[in-house]
């Protein structure tokens, strides 16, 4: 019920009224009529197990339950990625600071799995101001191939550009899971409206209807 509330004032304050969407559908139509960066998905998420700063294995599958904020970007990147990073971080603030936070994880996966591992990936989220309460930054086992993080970032839909030594850097792309594992929007670029994206997440926290398929 509280999120519900917190669902219905966060329409209101962004949307004119009538602003409680009743469907997923409905408020995806509302976000697209708002948010150019916003883009609808509903597809099942590629699957990827990773290693964490400390070693341990990670999957997809451990946060069955959880709506997942995912990015990729690498920690040697001195232009979009540490603003990403930064912008990532005002998003969990925000969730963090509602009863979202135990159903929210955000997931960060470097492209550049040689130089990014133990300490270097602890240290990142420090710097950026990322609570490691519910944030990851995931590299790849030392028995994956060094080009894994980067398959599986095309794999998301990202493009790559060319950095001087090697092609690392993907578009800037914050993607949103939901419990189930399917990947319910992609926010593009760094300009979109947080509250957008954290509408969305409590949506989707408190299992606001889907509707598309009703007709099926």
């Amino acid at each position: 019920m509280l999120r519900r509330t917190l669902l219905a004032f966060l329409l209101a304050a962004i949307f004119a009224p009538p602003a409680y969407a009743h469907s997923l559908k409905e408020l995806e139509d509302k976000l697209v009529g708002k948010e150019k960066d916003f883009q609808p998905v509903d597809v099942a998420a590629p699957e990827f197990t990773l290693t964490d700063a400390d070693g341990r294995t990670v999957s997809l599958a451990d946060f069955h339950g959880k709506v997942v904020v995912l990015n990729f970007i690498y920690t040697n990147c001195t232009q979009e990625c540490p603003l990403h990073a930064e912008k990532i971080a005002g998003i969990q603030s925000l969730i963090n600071h509602t009863p979202m936070r135990d159903l929210v994880e955000f997931v960060t996966i470097t492209t550049d799995p040689k130089r990014d591992h133990g300490q270097v990936l602890s240290d990142y989220g420090k710097v950026h101001g990322l609570d490691a309460a519910n944030w990851l930054f995931l590299t790849a086992a030392p028995d994956q191939p060094e080009d894994s993080t980067r398959k599986l970032a095309k794999a998301y839909g990202l493009e790559f550009t060319k950095d001087v030594e090697v092609m690392l850097v993907p578009g800037v792309v914050t993607h949103v899971i939901d419990q189930q594992g399917r990947m319910r929007a992609r926010f593009h670029g760094l300009e979109f409206d947080p509250l957008n994206l954290v509408i969305l997440v409590t949506a989707l926290t408190d299992h606001l209807q889907d509707n598309r398929h009703e007709a099926d």
